[in-house]
C-alpha cells in the first residue's frame, strides 16, 4: 500500500513522526524515499532469564530445560514424581555452569502451581518465562473411555497450563514483559484414534494460547504454542516394527523428531530476539504430518 503527499503537507506529517506504511516508504510522484523509523532495541539473548518448565525431569521438558540452561537461563525443573531425574536434569545444567533448581508439584493443584511460582521468585526475583510441558496420556477409545481417564488428562493438560499462565502471567504484567510457550500437540490440530481427552485437552491449550495472546499483548508479553508430532521417547523405543511402520508412514520426513528439535524451537521463542514479534501462533513441528 502506498501513502502520498506533497509540499508542505509532507514536510509536516514528517516533523511530527505521523509517516508510517507497511515498506516504512513514502511514495512521491511515483519516487520512493526511503524514512528511517526507529525500531525495538534487540539485543543478542535475554540476560539470565528466569525460566520455568513444567514436566521437566524426561523427554520434551528434559530437553527443553537443557537447552535453555546452557544457554544461560535459571531453570526451574519442575516435575510430579521423578524426583531423582529432575535432580539430574539440574545437575547437569549446573555442569554447564548455569543455574537450576527443582520443585516437585502437581500442576493440576493451584496451592502447589502458587508455591512453584513463590519458588522462582524467592530465589531469582522474577519469572521471565514460562513453558508448559506437562502432560499426561490416558488413552483408550471413546466408547470405553472411563470418566476418571478422560478427568484426568484435562485436568492436567489444560487446567495446569490454566493455572500455571494466570499465576506467572501476574508477575509479567508487573514488569510488562514476559514469554509463554505452550507445548500443545498436532492431535490437537487434527484429533487421533483412541485420544479423545488428549486432543481435546490440546485444542484447548491452542484456543488457551491464542486467547491469552490477545489478551495479554498489550503487557508486552508473548503467548505461543508449539505442536509436535512424533518424538522419540522411551515408549517409541519399545514399539515393535509394525507399528513403527505404521506410525512413520504418516510423516513425510519418515522419522521420529528428537526432543532436542522441539527443544531448539522452544528456545527460539523464549529468547531470541528474533521472536519478540511473534504471538498467538501455533508452530507444528511433525516432519510435514500437518501441512
Amino acid at each position: 500500500m502506498a501513502f502520498s503527499a506533497t509540499g508542505s503537507a509532507l514536510r509536516a506529517l514528517k516533523s511530527e513522526g505521523r509517516i508510517t506504511t507497511p515498506e516504512n516508504k513514502i511514495f512521491v510522484n511515483a519516487q520512493a524515499i526511503t524514512v528511517e523509523q526507529a525500531a525495538p532495541q534487540v539485543t543478542s539473548k535475554t540476560e539470565a532469564a528466569v525460566v520455568i518448565v513444567t514436566g521437566a525431569s524426561r523427554g520434551i521438558g528434559k530437553a527443553i530445560s537443557l537447552a535453555l540452561g546452557k544457554a544461560g537461563c535459571k531453570v526451574l525443573v519442575n516435575y510430579a514424581r521423578s524426583s531423582k531425574e529432575a535432580e539430574e536434569v539440574c545437575k547437569e545444567i549446573e555442569a554447564c555452569g548455569g543455574q537450576a533448581l527443582s520443585f516437585g508439584g502437581d500442576v493440576s493443584k493451584e496451592a502447589d502451581v502458587e508455591a512453584m511460582i513463590k519458588t522462582a521468585v524467592d530465589a531469582w526475583g522474577t519469572v521471565d518465562v514460562l513453558i508448559n510441558n506437562a502432560g499426561i496420556t490416558r488413552d483408550g477409545l471413546l466408547m470405553r473411555m472411563t470418566t476418571k481417564q478422560w478427568q484426568e488428562v484435562i485436568d492436567l493438560n489444560l487446567t495446569g497450563v490454566y493455572l500455571c499462565t494466570q499465576a506467572a502471567a501476574k508477575i509479567m504484567m508487573k514488569k510488562k514483559k514476559g514469554k509463554i510457550i505452550n507445548i500443545a500437540s498436532v492431535v490437537g490440530l487434527v484429533g487421533n484414534f483412541g485420544q479423545a481427552n488428549y486432543s481435546a485437552a490440546k485444542a484447548g491449550v491452542i484456543g488457551l494460547t491464542k486467547t491469552v495472546a490477545k489478551e495479554y499483548a498489550s503487557r508486552n508479553i508473548n503467548v505461543n504454542a508449539v505442536a509436535p508430532g512424533f518424538i522419540a521417547s522411551d515408549m517409541t523405543a519399545k514399539l515393535g516394527d509394525d507399528i513403527e511402520k505404521k506410525i512413520l508412514g504418516q510423516v513425510p520426513l519418515g522419522r521420529y523428531g528428537q526432543p532436542e528439535e522441539v527443544a531448539g524451537l522452544v528456545e527460539f521463542l523464549a529468547i531470541n530476539p528474533a521472536a519478540n514479534y511473534m504471538t498467538g501462533q501455533v508452530l507444528t513441528i511433525d516432519g510435514g504430518m500437518v501441512m
